[in-house]
């Protein structure tokens, strides 16, 4: 029956930040961008090496999500990486604030976690 995550959407207060966040920083490719004059929003579609991975909406007043403390449902998204070292130092080189690297017990990789511009939790995962 399912085959693949198709996509994520995330909704976020300040469309041009996270536009930027998501593209300039995290260097995902823009597949379209879409203006819905009836909704006041906009619509994202973004590609993670050439494969549709997120959709970026602004809605007007939308309500703010709860980060912390963690609660039940969504928790956060994962990108793998090869060298998590070169992937922290480039985000922290853009001004992007990652946590400590940690050991994944089961698996015994390593990774580390970062905010989107709303707080959303991202990790990066060494594989």
């Amino acid at each position: 029956m399912l085959q693949t995550i198709h996509h994520i959407a995330i909704i976020c207060s300040d469309y041009p930040t996270s536009k930027t966040f998501y593209t300039e920083i995290l260097g995902l490719e823009i597949i379209k961008e879409t203006y819905r004059e009836e909704r006041k929003s906009y619509k994202l579609d973004l590609a993670l090496n050439g494969n549709y991975i997120i959709e970026l909406f602004s809605f007007p007043n939308a309500p703010q999500r709860v980060s912390r403390p963690e609660a039940q449902g969504l928790r956060h998204l994962a990108f793998s990486v090869n060298d998590i070292e070169s992937a922290i130092d480039e985000l922290n080189a853009k001004g992007v604030t990652t946590e400590a690297i940690r050991v994944d017990e089961i698996t015994g990789k390593r990774f580390t976690f970062f905010e989107d511009p709303d707080q959303l939790p991202l990790e990066l995962y060494e594989i």
